[in-house]
Formats: C-alpha cells, sequence, structure tokens
C-alpha cells in the first residue's frame, strides 16, 4: 500500500485544485464527545479495564498512546487538517496536558444511554456532557487566576465559538444485541435519540452554536460481530458482514439524520454538520483492494488466523493460557494492508482514508465539497 505521506499529498493537491470559500473552519477549540472511535486516552486515563499494551499505537507514537489503534484514530487526523493540536484525554493529568485548543471527554466503551452494570464504561454521554460543564465552569474561574495557568485553558469565548463534536451510539446497538433481537434493537433507536437530543440542547443552552455529528459505521463489518453472530452464513452478507447488525446501524443513522435536520430548525442560529462514515466505512469494506488494502475484515492485531483473526478471550498484545496452552494476540507484519486493527477499530491507515473522505466535504449534510481551505495545513 502507498504510504500514508503519499496519500496524505495526494489528498492536498486535489483540494488545491478546488476553490476554497464560504465554510470557516478556523475554530479556536475543539470539544468531542463520544466512544473508542475518538477516545484519545480517557478510559485509560481512568484506569478500568484492562492497560493497553504493545504493538498498539506504534505506527505512529511508537508506544501505546490511550487509542484502541496502532496510531492515529480519525479525529486526530481532522485535528490536524485544522492544524491544531491532537485533542488531551479530560481525564489524563499525568505530563500537565494543555487543554487551550479544546478537550476531549470520548471514553472507550461508552453508550449514549446512562450506563448499566454491565457496560464497559460508566461515562455514558449524559456523563460527558455533565463533565463537560465542569470544566467550563472551572476554566471560567481560572480565567481570573492569572496569565500562566490562561496558556494551558481556553479562552471564555471559545465554549461558544469552538466547534462541538460527536461519534457516539456504536455501543448502544452493539451491545444490545448480546440480548435482544433485532426488532428491540431496532426499537430502541428512538429512546436513544432522545437521549442524545437531550444532550446537545444542555450544550445549546450553555451555548455551543457548531455541531459536527458522525452517524455510526458498518457495525456487521468489524470481526468482533463477525465471529460472535456470523456463525450461521445465512447472517452474513455478500461481503462477510453480519447483516442485521448493519441494518439496525442504518436505521440508526436515518433516524439521527432526521434529528439533525429537525434540530436545525429548533437551535436558533447554530450549525449542525450530519457526516454519513457510514457510506465511507462500507465503500471501503466493499471496495478494499481499490484503495490499496488486502484484508477487509480481518483483525490485523489479533488471535486465531485468517479469515478472522479474532478471538474475544484475547485482547491485542495480550498473552493468556488458552485450552492449556499460551496464546498470544500478535500483530500482522504490515497494518496498512488491513483496514481492522484488532476485531473492533480501525488502522490508522483505513482512519485516515476515512478522514480523507471526510474532509472531501461530498459526505456531509450540507456538504461542503470545494470548501476545504484548512485541509492545506495536512501535517505529513
Amino acid at each position: 500500500m502507498a504510504s500514508l505521506a503519499s496519500v496524505f499529498s495526494a489528498i492536498c493537491v486535489s483540494l488545491l485544485l478546488s476553490p476554497a470559500s464560504g465554510i470557516d473552519f478556523n475554530y479556536p477549540a475543539v470539544f468531542n464527545f463520544g466512544d473508542s472511535n475518538s477516545d484519545t486516552g480517557d478510559l485509560i486515563a481512568a484506569g478500568i479495564g484492562d492497560p493497553l499494551l504493545p504493538p498498539n499505537g506504534r505506527a505512529y507514537f511508537s508506544k501505546p498512546a490511550g487509542r484502541f489503534c496502532d496510531g492515529r484514530l480519525i479525529i486526530d487526523f481532522l485535528m490536524d487538517a485544522m492544524d491544531m493540536p491532537f485533542l488531551n484525554a479530560y481525564l489524563d493529568s499525568v505530563g500537565a496536558p494543555s487543554f487551550q485548543k479544546g478537550c476531549n471527554f470520548a471514553a472507550a466503551g461508552s453508550t449514549i444511554l446512562p450506563a448499566t452494570k454491565y457496560s464497559v464504561s460508566p461515562f455514558s454521554f449524559g456523563i460527558q456532557v455533565a463533565q463537560f460543564f465542569r470544566f467550563k465552569n472551572q476554566v471560567l474561574q481560572l480565567q481570573t487566576k492569572g496569565k500562566k495557568i490562561r496558556k494551558s485553558i481556553p479562552q471564555a469565548d471559545y465554549f461558544h465559538q469552538g466547534l462541538y463534536m460527536f461519534d457516539i451510539g456504536q455501543n448502544d446497538l452493539a451491545g444490545a444485541f448480546y440480548s435482544k433481537t433485532e426488532d428491540q434493537v431496532i426499537a430502541s433507536i428512538p429512546k436513544i435519540l432522545s437521549e442524545f437530543e437531550s444532550g446537545l440542547k444542555k450544550l445549546y443552552d450553555q451555548g455551543a452554536r457548531k455541531f459536527w455529528i458522525h452517524n455510526t459505521g458498518p457495525l456487521g463489518c468489524l470481526s468482533q460481530n463477525i465471529v460472535i453472530f456470523g456463525k450461521d452464513p445465512s447472517k452474513l452478507d455478500k461481503f462477510g458482514c453480519v447483516s442485521s447488525h448493519n441494518r439496525a446501524a442504518k436505521l440508526f443513522n436515518i433516524q439521527l439524520h432526521t434529528l439533525c435536520t429537525k434540530l436545525r430548525g429548533v437551535f436558533a442560529d447554530a450549525t449542525i454538520t450530519y457526516i454519513d462514515v457510514f457510506t465511507i466505512k462500507f465503500n471501503l469494506i466493499a471496495n478494499f483492494s481499490r484503495y490499496g488494502f488486502e484484508n477487509p475484515t480481518a483483525a490485523c492485531c489479533g488471535y486465531g488466523g485468517l479469515p478472522l483473526n479474532y478471538d474475544p478471550r484475547i485482547a491485542c498484545g495480550q498473552t493468556k493460557v488458552l485450552k492449556g496452552r499460551s496464546a498470544m494476540a500478535k500483530a500482522c507484519d504490515d497494518a496498512t494492508e488491513y483496514i481492522n486493527w484488532d476485531g473492533i477499530h480501525y488502522t490508522e491507515a483505513a482512519n485516515l482514508h476515512v478522514s480523507s473522505q471526510i474532509l472531501t466535504g461530498r459526505y456531509s449534510d450540507p456538504p461542503f465539497a470545494d470548501q476545504m481551505p484548512f485541509a492545506l495545513k495536512l501535517k505529513f
């Protein structure tokens, strides 16, 4: 596969040839809410679950960096595209992290609905919003404490001028399939989105005006779900993905899109951008060889070997005794050949592809194609 640098170069050249006007992407700060798709270290900082082990982070950070990936996430690429530093996790206090350009409240395993005793993460969307309010209140108090502290926190007006990003809902659907039928999962979608709307309204009432909302991806194409729910070949589509999970994801996205349209009429002077991540990711999986990938659904870092290389008993980098024998979930030699990193999350190479497609503006509502001045600032 072509190097990430050469792919970035191609993106920049294509954007340079397009006129750039009409949309202002010059945000002073970004506040992000979500799950592992955009968690830059929150769950790990909270000390919940197993620690992230090598080879996580190897492609870019050379060590585990709080991300469930071999390198950068979509949000990292988008921050880079806006010429902004990577977002620090809200709960990560080691190393005197700077929050001047925003804060990341996303935590792996999080859901929109309130957490239950079975939840991986206690930091549901409502909790993340509450954490944001505490963060904002603390920042406003610290603004009066002198110039030194102000260098590491957002200015007061950044909370109104900043971009609010959301990538959450995947775990509500994926988790529900373990105890509910497809019809029951689909029936729960309005309740999930009602909770999401409530959180958005609280943020709007506190001054948020610029909303950037990702829909959920093709859950049925994740190695984890194929291994657990795809044992019967009749449950799979022609791409080897679990049909029920993808149907639920599509219906969730239709209703999420409808909610975004509705809120444009409710939230005066707000901008709401809906990003169709599902289509980008599904197109990548369906046409993987066209984009330089060799394995559309197998995990790069896992155990069990092809075709899926995923075993739910052992996470990437772990060594365990299975059936009396030592087993280790190792990484493949070249992750740029894989879309899936660990059975649940995407590789850095796949995240780069998704990010580059988002940056075309063709997969958003409203679209912003040919209006991407910031994309020329991508760092290689």
